[in-house]
C-alpha cells in the first residue's frame, strides 16, 4: 500500500463504488486503516448501497475502527440507503460495545430512530434474534418499544416470523404483547405458532393452503417460509401436496423467494417435488444470474432450466449475467449450454459419461487438471495473438451471444488474453465431458488459424507429460 500509494489515488472506487478504505475497515486492519487517513482518504464515501466505512466498522463490531474513525472527523449520524444508521447496523449484528460507545462516549442516543421501513434498533435487534442487544436497549439504555414497523409488525412479530425462539421468550417475559396482532396474512403467524410450540394445535394443512394469505396478496403457505429458508415447513407442505408454481401479486413463485434469499436446501425441496424451472417471464435462474448466486445457478443449470427463456427485456440468462459483470456466473451457463447441446447432439449418450465425476459447470480445480489449466493459462496469457481466440472460439461453435457475453467483461488492450482463457476452460470442460483429447483437438486448431508456435509448445508439452492422446 505504501509503495502503491505514493502513484495511486487512494480513493479510487471499484464497481461497488467501494474504496480501499471500505475493505481495510471491513478487514479490521488497523494498520491499513491509520494508512489511509493520513493519506486523507475521503472518510465519508459511500458504497452503492449507500454505506460508508462508519457504518461497516459498526456492523462489523470493530469498536477499535470506530473510534479511528471518528477521530478523523466521519460522519456520525451518516445513513445508508435504507434510513441505517450506525447504531442499526450494531443492533441488528448483537454488538452491545458499539452501542456503549456509541451512547456514553459519542453521547447520541438521538441515533436511536426509525429507519425507512420504521425500524428503530430494538426492532432490528429483535428480527436478527440478536438477544444479548435487546437485553441492553432494554437495560440500561431504556430504548426497548413495541412500536409497530410501517407494516404493522411489533419486534415480537419480528422475532417470531424468523423462528428468533430466545428473542420471542425474553420479549413475552418484558411485555404484555402477547395478544397482539399485526397486519400480516395468516401465513405469517404461523411462524409465531411453532416457535411457541402451539404448531400442532393451531395449524391445519389443508386450511393454511386454501386460507393461508388474503386475497390481495395472492400467495400460498409457501411462498413466505421459502422465502424464509424454513426448510422443515416447506417439507411438511410438499408432503402434503402444497402447490410448488402458486404466483403471488408480483408473479413470483416459492422458488423465485428462495432464489432471492440464496436458500439452497429449500430450492433443492422445490426442484425435487417437481417445481416448474421456467416459470414466469423471468426464470430462477435469470435472478440468481443477476445477484450472482453461483450455488443456486448451478443447481439450476443442473436441473435442465430452459437457457432460451428470455426475461421482459429479452435478455436470456446468460445476458442477464454479463450486464451484472457477474463473471463466473456468465461462464458456467455457457458451460451448460454448450453441454446441453452437445447432449442434445448425441442422444444415444446415457447418464454414465459422469461416473467417474459428477456434473458440475463450476471452476474446475481437481489435481488431475492441472496441468491442463496451467497449458490454458500459458497458451491464453503468453502465446495467443489478440484474434486468435475468437477465431479458436467460431472454431468450437461458440456462438455469437457466447463470445460478446465472455467479452462484455474486461476491456483494454491486453483484455484479450483474459478473454482467451476463460474461453479455453469453458472449451476444456466441454472436452472432457466428451471425453475427447484436449492437445491434439488444440494442435490441430492453432495449426489451421497460422499459429505454429503455439501449435508446438502444445506439442511439446503433451508429450513431455506422455498423455495416451498423442498429438500427430
Amino acid at each position: 500500500m505504501k509503495t502503491l500509494g505514493k502513484s495511486l489515488n487512494v480513493n479510487v472506487k471499484n464497481v461497488h463504488h467501494r474504496t480501499a478504505l471500505h475493505y481495510a475497515v471491513a478487514g479490521k486492519n488497523k494498520d491499513a486503516t491509520q494508512f489511509l487517513l493520513q493519506r486523507r482518504v475521503k472518510v465519508d464515501q459511500k458504497d452503492k448501497y449507500g454505506m460508508a466505512a462508519i457504518h461497516l466498522a459498526a456492523w462489523f463490531g470493530s469498536l477499535e475502527m470506530l473510534k479511528l474513525l471518528v477521530q478523523a472527523g466521519a460522519e456520525q449520524k451518516v445513513e445508508n440507503e435504507e434510513g441505517l444508521n450506525i447504531m442499526h447496523c450494531a443492533a441488528i449484528n448483537n454488538h452491545t460495545e458499539i452501542i456503549d460507545y456509541i451512547v456514553n462516549d459519542m453521547q447520541m442516543k438521538e441515533l436511536d430512530k426509525d429507519d425507512q421501513s420504521g425500524h428503530r434498533p430494538f426492532a432490528l435487534a429483535a428480527e436478527h434474534g440478536s438477544v444479548e442487544m435487546l437485553k441492553t436497549l432494554m437495560e440500561p439504555y431504556d430504548m426497548a418499544t413495541m412500536k409497530p414497523n410501517k407494516r404493522g409488525d411489533t419486534p415480537l412479530h419480528l422475532a417470531a416470523r424468523n423462528g428468533h425462539l430466545d428473542a420471542v421468550q425474553l420479549l413475552l417475559q418484558s411485555f404484555n404483547t402477547r395478544d397482539e396482532v399485526n397486519t400480516l396474512h395468516p401465513a405469517h403467524t404461523v411462524c409465531f405458532f411453532k416457535t411457541m410450540d402451539l404448531f400442532n394445535a393451531f395449524w391445519d394443512i389443508e386450511a393454511l393452503q386454501l386460507n393461508s394469505c388474503s386475497p390481495q396478496t395472492k400467495c400460498s403457505a409457501l411462498h413466505p417460509v421459502s422465502e424464509r429458508g424454513d426448510v422443515s415447513l416447506v417439507r411438511l407442505l410438499l408432503e402434503h401436496h402444497a402447490h410448488t408454481d402458486v404466483q403471488n401479486q408480483q408473479l413470483e413463485a416459492p422458488l423465485h423467494l428462495a432464489v432471492k434469499n440464496s436458500h439452497i436446501p429449500v430450492i433443492h425441496c422445490l426442484v425435487v417435488a417437481g417445481c416448474n424451472v421456467n416459470i414466469r417471464l423471468q426464470t430462477g435462474l435469470h435472478l440468481s444470474a443477476e445477484l450472482g448466486r453461483t450455488e443456486v445457478v448451478e443447481m439450476l443449470l443442473k436441473a435442465g432450466v430452459d437457457l432460451a427463456l428470455r426475461d421482459r427485456q429479452g435478455k436470456t440468462a446468460l445476458g442477464v449475467a454479463a450486464r451484472a459483470n457477474e463473471v463466473m456466473v456468465v461462464d458456467m451457463i455457457i458451460k451448460a449450454e454448450r453441454y446441453y447441446s452437445w447432449r442434445k447432439a448425441n442422444p444415444e449418450l446415457n447418464e454414465s459419461v459422469h461416473s467417474e465425476h459428477p456434473l458440475t459447470f463450476k471452476l474446475d480445480h481437481r489435481t488431475e487438471t492441472k496441468q491442463l489449466r496451467s497449458t490454458a493459462w500459458r497458451l491464453a496469457y503468453e502465446l495467443l495473438k489478440p484474434r486468435d481466440w475468437k477465431r479458436l472460439a467460431e472454431s468450437w461453435a461458440f456462438t455469437k451471444e457466447q463470445v460478446s457475453a465472455v467479452e462484455d467483461q474486461w476491456t483494454g488492450q491486453q483484455s484479450y488474453k483474459e478473454h482467451g482463457h476463460r474461453m479455453l476452460l469453458i472449451w476444456l470442460h466441454g472436452e472432457e465431458l466428451a471425453q475427447r483429447c484436449p492437445s491434439k483437438q488444440l494442435y490441430q486448431e492453432l495449426v489451421r488459424i497460422g499459429n505454429r508456435k503455439a501449435a508446438d509448445k502444445i506439442r511439446l508439452e503433451a508429450e513431455d507429460t506422455g498423455k495416451s492422446c498423442s498429438v500427430a
